[in-house]
């Protein structure tokens, strides 16, 4: 008779190392997954629309910023900006450590890019192109490369709410590539458009401008549109990048995920708003940190 040998848990040592490799994996994979978490809660981008005023380059007031911010969006010969000063704020933000993107507008200088445009969506395509590929041109000649890239005024206004003209939007950075990212307005359908595109996004909020009840931002036209108060901006990004809150300007208040806050360069007193918003978030545990 035969005997059986006795079944100890040792008859297929490969499969049982197998095994412990593979609850390793899943062990990592949830770490990880775990330390996304934990950075997105207290991790958030500070962007700054950059390159627009020839003489914030040459004041200092760039390079200031620069200190309290992580990402720079560059104006590219649309609304602002030419070779020279493409140039040079890309030299400031690769000293500096930050992250350098496109800011594409409407190609209407004497109105700042701030008046909305009847533009067919193939031109407002082309024209996205062009300012990208420009921007990216002479980023490779300062030695680095494009990482986003966030409309500008009338143009970001307008996609809000816009699905054709943040469509063309899309195009017109696809023609280019699909590798960088989109910011767009947080909670709004510009977003949805951008991510059916095949883009990866980083939903914005904003600490120098006052909300509207329903998540759009107010208008420039009203008086108190702007928060020129470091204090008071400084508040109101730490509520966005804690509790995903931020009032409005007429008290209510509204719900929004962000993964990027911006501070306007033009804004008066923005080297002041910048240092205070960077200041107060870093001293609430949360890190200005590029995406």
């Amino acid at each position: 008779m035969i005997q059986e040998p006795e079944k100890n848990g040792s008859e297929h040592p490969p499969l049982q190392k197998l095994k412990k490799v593979e609850d390793a994996t899943v062990k990592g994979w949830r770490y990880m997954e775990t330390l996304m978490v934990v950075c997105e809660m207290t991790c958030i981008d500070l962007n700054c629309d950059m390159g627009e005023l020839p003489e914030a380059i040459a004041d200092g007031t760039q390079e200031a910023l620069l200190r309290s911010i992580t990402s720079a969006n560059v104006a590219c010969a649309g609304h602002a900006g030419d070779e020279h000063t493409m140039r040079a704020t890309i030299e400031q933000a690769v000293r500096a450590g930050v992250a350098v993107g496109a800011h594409p507008g409407y190609p209407d200088r004497e109105n700042f890019g701030r008046l909305e445009l009847k533009m067919l969506p193939q031109a407002v395509a082309d024209s996205v192109y062009q300012q990208v590929r420009v921007l990216a041109e002479v980023a490779a000649k300062c030695g680095t490369k494009l990482v986003h890239v966030k409309p500008h005024g009338a143009l970001y206004n307008q996609a809000v709410k816009n699905r054709e003209l943040a469509e063309a939007i899309a195009q017109g950075v696809a023609k280019y590539s699909k590798k960088l990212f989109l910011m767009g307005l947080a909670e709004s359908p510009m977003l949805d458009v951008f991510r059916e595109a095949g883009f990866a996004v980083a939903a914005e909020a904003f600490a120098d401008r006052r909300y509207e009840p329903d998540g759009t931002l107010r208008s420039r036209k009203f008086e108190n549109a702007l928060i020129r108060d470091p204090a008071e901006a400084a508040r109101q990004a730490l509520s966005i990048a804690q509790r995903g809150l931020v009032t409005a300007h007429d008290g209510t208040e509204v719900k929004l995920s962000a993964q990027t806050i911006c501070i306007h360069g033009d804004t008066p007193g923005s080297v002041q708003i910048a240092a205070s918003v960077a200041r107060t978030l870093r001293d609430a545990g949360v890190t200005p940190a590029a995406r």
